[in-house]
């Protein structure tokens, strides 16, 4: 049967499904309210083939918006099908095993994750859903009507099959529009849209909010001139980091852009600039199915996430279906997949990336009715990532790519937005020439030295006590342990970093509040013992299991235990004025914050899979900490050498008691003593430091 007749099939079905009289059956109104959902979804794709989506008046798009995101909003949660707790209690309620609210659930995900294949037109993917929908209702429904209990088992294996049967339409969608820029459907938005108006915003399919609306007026006051200069400190970071790096741009065809809508005037010139290089961008959006979906990160294009708790409640419902058979198939489809499209892969530059910040901050609620791994499905999850990852750089050579990263503050930062956002732009754009110098006599003092002491300020509360072991210089005349790393790949300018030696890095980092991928930690505690992470808490649950949970989930993504990939010392001190200025400390993304203190990453090092390439600070010195014990295996046990993630860690000046250099005679130069720099030639840096703000 051809795809369109499907689709009117399971379309027609689903309208009878919201129509049809139902005895009083459990879940009813699930499948009731659900269907009319799909035949929403119906109408959405009806609207953008025949390319009227567009022409909706704003105040039709702003409804469409909101009923179609609505039962995932905050305001709705407690009592919506998408909501784990309120399913099991549904479940309950009606006398049957809680295990169907939870499949019910899950399916009610998946629909939601529907909306962008919507307003894109993708049949396919909407068909085959429409499609389980109607089977799934088929085997309670007549179940019940029988006078028989479904059995949850038989409702896991739909669900379970579906997944695996159907992996391969859904992961070749996902791949091609990661590496194609012939998937234009947002570039084609950005391009072609009325930017004067904030109503296009409503014609890309995601959640939109006030955020996105008063960051497109917003931009709207700036100058041509002034959106160029943003654009181009975005886009020459990039072009900057290639030649820095001694990587070959030219040989590159396609940029991988992400950004959070709003930022079109800025995308828009971006776009332009990029192609003056020869590069084409790729602009796709966010994951929002479950076989595609990489827990809570939204990797490409994305609008306002309507419910952070709905995102952390599903974040493990790859539950459903993962096991070694899946693990198997997906990694023989990514391998047909990448090699039909290798040269893409070839052209790929890596990504371009603008982040957001201030956004309220969001401490998430353990949910014990919601999916998760079991713990030989999170060793598989850790597979899985090791196997994927591996493959993938067989077709996009992680010696050839590079990438930039840059931020802005969104509306819901607070009063002060407009003043942020200045202030932001200045601080993307400091002196890179003062700090490369400030920073030279760190890396001077640093490079003689064996080792480094961190200890935080136990009068602020933070009782951080580390030893980092550096790595030995062979040639000082010719090599440095630390990057001298100013604003090209990693905007805004301001830090020293290095890959530890893990032997003889031990101790514990501890942060009494700090927020790390959109995630709340309370009273962190880190520990390492030759520089692998030993133990852990916090104080985010009641419980001590559920707080372990919790690190192992967000913090070490499965791992049993992860190395310090990085040390790093940051040296943007107006930065940290203007976060102590405008109290927004804790909304500072990691970009930013990392450059406010000194910072530990945890996970692979800054140089993961390029350590071959040789890489010099501006006085011409090789930087020769490229790699540690772990990614040392990457020729011998590769399958030991990489975690595939980087966090990091950052103790603000506020909490930080000493950094000093041990020197191999015993020796001690203090670098930061009570949150000032002490060097000599660096008290510029305190002059912010010293306002009495901070």
């Amino acid at each position: 049967m051809i795809l369109e007749e499907r689709y009117t099939l399971s379309t027609e079905r689903i309208g009878e499904i919201a129509d049809e009289f139902m005895p009083e059956i459990p879940f009813k109104e699930y499948f009731k309210d659900t269907a009319a959902f799909m035949t929403l979804i119906k109408m959405v794709i009806g609207l953008s083939e025949d390319n009227e989506l567009c022409k909706l008046d704003e105040k039709a798009a702003k409804n469409l918006n909101q009923e179609l995101y609505k039962d995932i909003l905050p305001e709705n949660y407690d009592t919506s099908y998408l909501n784990p707790g309120f399913m099991h209690e549904m479940a309950i309620n009606n006398g049957v095993d809680p295990k169907i609210g939870q499949y019910l659930c899950f399916l009610s995900a998946e629909l939601k994750g529907l909306i962008p294949y919507a307003f894109e037109g993708k049949k396919e993917i909407v068909t085959i859903y429409q499609e389980l929908f109607i089977e799934i209702y088929n085997m309670i429904t007549y179940s019940f009507m029988d006078g028989e209990t479904p059995d949850p088992e038989e409702i896991r294996d739909v669900l379970y099959w579906f997944e695996r049967d159907n992996l391969e339409i859904i992961l070749k969608d996902r791949i091609t529009d990661t590496l194609s820029p012939e998937r234009s459907f947002i570039r084609d938005k950005i391009m072609s849209s009325d930017l004067t108006s904030t109503r296009y915003l409503y014609d890309f399919g995601e959640y939109i909010t006030d955020n996105e609306l008063k960051t497109a007026e917003f931009l709207n006051t700036f100058s041509s001139e002034e959106i160029e200069a943003m654009a181009s400190t975005y886009t020459e970071g990039y072009r900057i980091g290639f030649i820095k790096a001694s990587k070959p741009l030219d040989k590159k065809t396609t940029v991988d852009i992400r950004y959070c809508l709003g930022f079109e005037r800025i995308v828009r010139e971006a776009v332009k600039q990029f192609e003056k290089m020869g590069l084409q961008p790729i602009l796709y959006r966010a994951a929002s199915l479950a076989v595609v979906k990489k827990s809570l990160n939204r990797i490409g294009c994305y609008g306002a996430i309507p419910n952070r708790q709905f995102d952390y409640d599903h974040r493990e419902d790859n539950a459903l279906f993962l096991d070694s058979e899946y693990i198997q198939r997906r990694l023989d489809l990514m391998k047909n997949i990448y090699e039909e499209n290798k040269e893409l892969a070839y052209g790929y530059a890596g990504p371009a990336v603008m982040e957001v910040f201030g956004e309220d901050p969001f401490a998430p609620k353990a949910c014990e009715h919601a999916m998760k791994l079991s713990d030989r499905q999170r060793k598989l999850s850790v597979e899985l990532s090791d196997k994927s990852g591996r493959l993938v750089n067989e077709y996009i050579n992680r010696e050839e790519r590079s990438f930039t990263i840059i931020a802005y503050p969104l509306p819901e930062i607070g009063k002060d937005y407009e003043a942020i956002f200045k202030d932001t732009v200045k601080i993307n754009t400091l002196d890179q020439g003062k700090y490369e110098k400030m920073q030279q006599k760190m890396i001077d003092v640093l490079d003689r030295a064996d080792r480094v002491h961190v200890a935080g300020k136990r009068e602020a509360g933070n009782v951080t006590e580390l030893t980092v072991e550096l790595c030995k210089l062979n040639d000082p005349l010719h090599e440095t342990k630390f990057e001298n790393c100013v604003a090209d790949v990693n905007i805004p300018v301001g830090e020293v970093f290095t890959s530890p030696v893990l032997k003889g890095t031990n101790g514990c980092l501890h942060v009494t509040e700090v927020y790390l991928n959109g995630l709340k930690y309370k009273d962190l505690h880190v520990y390492f013992k030759d520089g692998m992470v030993s133990d852990y808490s916090c104080k985010n649950f009641e419980g001590e299991e559920e707080n372990r949970r919790f690190i192992e989930d967000n913090l070490l993504f499965h791992h049993k235990s992860l190395p310090m990939g990085e040390f790093a010392i940051g040296t943007n001190t107006t930065a940290y004025r203007m976060s102590r200025d405008y109290d927004i400390g804790g909304r500072l993304p990691i970009l930013i914050g990392e450059k406010t203190g000194p910072h530990f990453a945890i996970g692979d090092t800054c140089y993961s899979h390029e350590e071959e390439v040789r890489v010099y600070n501006p006085d011409k010195k090789e930087i020769i900490a490229r790699s540690n014990e772990c990614s040392d295996k990457r020729k011998t046990k590769p399958e030991e050498a990489y975690f595939y993630c980087h966090t990091d860690i950052t103790i603000p000046y506020s909490e930080l008691g000493l950094i000093e250099a041990i020197h191999p005679d015993g020796s001690i130069t203090e670098i930061i003593k009570d949150g000032l720099f002490v060097l000599e030639g660096l008290s510029e840096l305190n002059e912010p430091l010293l306002s009495d703000n901070c």
